[in-house]
């Protein structure tokens, strides 16, 4: 019986090498051997998840090809991640890959590590917040005196609580949109609206638009659909999105879905202009593309120039929502840990949206609901949003100030809101960064993460979780695993200090 559950095609492996390679080498970098570089290069692409453990691997004469290399450069390859427990092999079933024993299966997307994990390690891995207390406290009290009458029912609301969809409508119509209840449908964050949205609209091998970079959890959940990715790369800067790539590609590609964070997008922080929302609307209503724009960032701005200075929501150019799907989540803005997100779209999207949703989780928590509820209408979620502001803007001003002084030759442009820095890595492979960064005691995600087929191989997220003294420490071993990448990995590494924030 086969050891391996997928296989990584020859083409495909060769795309997501070269993006490694041909990033330039750092000042006084020694080039190992091309069989040396090649292991290196595939054990890197596994331990970031990007080719999944027991995955099977092309034939050395094939990859040989893909690669214009010796099948000897191949086999001296495998051999090596054999020997070091990163590919098994046997006659007649081909080699797959693996982890060494005792090391944890590399993640797919973006999890936040455990707690107990933190004293030694600095987390910016994860762009989430603590909770902003004590909102989160009175929003559990609140609900749990909301509680008892729904404590008779079934509890089972596909929908969504009748009283929260009402007050997610009233805040659209506030908005200058409006919204019925029927509109909304209350979700399990918005990764649980964007894949009832995929699986409702997007079958497996439809296309679907994305930004290039994007959102890595979307896009892997996106890939394990079944759903084949369109890039379209964004305009220069955080100027939002190139147009005419994009009415290139709705025209020519006619993708099911297009997925776009308009509002301080995840991970390069660019905010999409008025101009740009209404054009996009308009191409993708004339390729019969459906628009899910995601919004949970669309209430972070930091700067005071940008109170009340915000362009309208995507949706406003299409109210009736039979283009737009707008996601938003009380993730963000709130805190990870409240799972609460929701979609507004037309009235038998919705419809067909909880009919399909009989299928998968039935419903979202009812505490979760009462207490979202409750600060929508109270005033607290107001109170919490500016506490979650002035938190994500002390972090970033800490986190920027400390990357200039630690790497000043890192590139990167501050966003006027959201909770990431999109940094090109002065020239080095953000996938060794990320290595490196574990070995001196920094948790960071590369590039590679954010785009489609090994594409930002320069470039790291930061976001701003942490803060004083903790954002100078992240910037100092960032700086240390810097050093070890430039010189080949072959400088001693500092075992990381406990660091207690």
């Amino acid at each position: 019986m086969a050891q391996w559950t997928s296989a990584v095609g020859a083409a495909q492996l060769a795309r997501l090498l070269k993006s490694q390679q041909d990033r330039p080498a750092g000042p006084g970098t020694r080039r190992p051997p091309a069989y040396r570089a090649l292991a290196d290069g595939i054990r890197l692409l596994v331990l970031e998840g990007r080719v999944p453990v027991a995955a099977r691997l092309p034939a050395e004469r094939e990859l040989a090809l893909a690669l214009s290399v010796s099948r000897t450069t191949v086999a001296a390859a495998y051999e090596t991640l054999r020997t070091e427990g990163f590919l098994e092999s046997r006659r007649g079933a081909g080699s797959w890959t693996a982890v060494p024993a005792g090391n944890p299966l590399p993640a797919r997307g973006l999890e936040p590590l455990p707690p107990e994990a933190l004293g030694s390690l600095i987390d910016l891995g994860c762009a989430a917040l603590p909770a902003p207390e004590p909102w989160l406290t009175r929003a559990v009290q609140g609900a749990l005196e909301e509680l008892p009458p729904y404590a008779h029912t079934h509890g089972d609301y596909p929908a969504g609580l009748p009283a929260l969809r009402a007050t997610i409508a009233e805040r659209y119509t506030a908005r200058g949109i409006p919204t019925m209840p029927e509109q909304i449908m209350v979700t399990t964050g918005a990764m649980g609206a964007i894949d009832a949205i995929c699986h409702l609209f997007a079958g497996r091998g439809e296309r679907i638009a994305v930004e290039s970079p994007s959102y890595a959890n979307i896009l892997q959940l996106m890939r394990e659909a079944g759903a084949r990715l369109v890039p379209v790369a964004m305009a220069e800067g955080l100027t939002g999105w190139d147009m005419d790539r994009w009415r290139q590609v709705l025209r020519d590609a006619a993708p099911r879905i297009a997925y776009v964070v308009a509002d301080f997008h995840n991970p390069t922080g660019a905010l999409a202009d008025e101009d740009q929302r209404r054009r996009l609307v308009e191409a993708a209503r004339s390729a019969g593309t459906v628009l899910v724009a995601d919004e949970t960032m669309s209430e972070l701005w930091l700067d005071a120039d940008m109170a009340g200075a915000m362009p309208p929501p995507v949706c406003s150019f299409d109210p009736a929502g039979s283009t737009v799907i707008t996601v938003g989540s009380a993730s963000k803005a709130f805190w990870a840990g409240m799972r609460i997100g929701w979609v507004r779209a037309a009235p038998d999207v919705v419809r067909s949206l909880v009919a399909a949703r009989a299928y998968a989780d039935l419903g979202t928590p009812v505490l979760e609901q009462l207490a979202v509820h409750w600060l929508f209408s109270t005033g607290g979620w107001e109170q919490a949003v500016e506490l979650r502001r002035q938190q994500a803007r002390d972090n970033r001003d800490a986190l920027v100030a400390a990357v200039r002084r630690e790497l000043p030759e890192w590139e990167y442009e501050v966003p006027k809101g959201g909770l990431t820095l999109w940094v090109r890595a002065g020239g080095l492979s953000g996938s060794r960064l990320a290595e490196a960064g574990e070995r001196v005691g920094v948790r960071v995600p590369s590039g590679p993460r954010f785009g489609v087929d090994g594409a930002f191989e320069g470039y790291v997220r930061l976001p701003f979780t942490v803060g004083g003294a903790v954002a100078e420490e992240a910037a100092a071993r960032l700086a240390a695993a810097a050093r070890l990448v430039e010189s080949g990995g072959t400088a001693g590494a500092e075992a990381p200090r406990t660091f207690v924030a």
